[in-house]
């Protein structure tokens, strides 16, 4: 996990410098710095990052601008820093790829636990594909999950998709017609308690819709079920079927 690539990205160069600090006594070597977003995505285009610590408010292009563009070269966690705590700011956050936010100001101690929690979550993705050869596939006719080859195809064709919204579709997949609460997707995909924050979950499940709903406004497969949670449906309702 130490020997993760880390880019941190902030106009402060004191928050720069002291995050660059705490993650290298903590055993972090190898760290990246850009004071902007067009430098960010100059590093991203030349290097593959583990994870991505993107301030939002920077002079030119903010981190809500630069996230999409970052998130089309890495599948690695992006984490805002942010002065912003609006319920509206932390979604618009999620909506663009992020994975998680760190609001300013922050104790240093809480980036480091933040950062070694997600390269865990990724970690744990990574084994677990690496593990698991099983030939399955998940067949809901307009769209099809290959579990072996972490693979989406919607209509035929392969469509990217982040490693933790794949996770998140292959647990659906392998529990169709089942609801599941927030809190309990993301203590069987992320594995930990969810606390105080259920927003996560609802933007994984919006970039599902995204990716594999003729119309995400009005989804067919992945429906919620009002005051309990969400499932992913098959056949009866929604012209699929379910095989491995």
């Amino acid at each position: 996990m130490n020997d993760a690539n880390i880019l941190i990205v902030d106009d402060e160069r004191a928050i720069v410098e002291m995050v660059a600090t705490v993650l290298r006594k903590e055993g972090f070597s190898s760290i990246d710095t850009a004071s902007s977003g067009e430098d960010a995505l100059a590093l991203c285009e030349r290097k593959r990052y583990d994870l991505v610590l993107l301030d939002i408010m920077m002079p030119g292009a903010s981190g809500l601008e630069i996230c999409p563009f970052i998130r089309r070269t890495t599948d690695a966690p992006i984490l805002f820093l942010t002065a912003r705590s609006s319920d509206f700011d932390v979604l618009s956050g999620f909506a663009v790829g992020g994975d998680d936010y760190i609001k300013k100001p922050f104790n240093p101690l809480e980036v480091v636990a933040r950062v070694r929690a997600q390269l865990r979550k990724v970690s744990r993705t990574t084994t677990t594909a690496v593990v698991d050869h099983a030939d399955t596939i998940y067949n809901f006719g307009r769209f099809q999950v290959d579990e072996a080859k972490a693979a989406l195809f919607v209509e035929g064709k392969q469509v990217h998709c982040p490693a933790l919204v794949f996770q998140l579709l292959v647990f659906l997949c392998k529990h169709p017609n089942r609801v599941f609460s927030k809190s309990e997707l993301y203590e069987r995909v992320w594995g930990e308690s969810m606390l105080n924050d259920d927003n996560t979950v609802m933007v994984h499940i919006h970039r599902i819709r995204e990716r594999v709903e003729l119309d995400p406004s009005n989804p067919q497969y992945i429906v919620n079920v009002r005051g309990i949670g969400y499932k992913l449906v098959t056949a009866n309702n929604a012209g699929g079927q379910y095989a491995t």
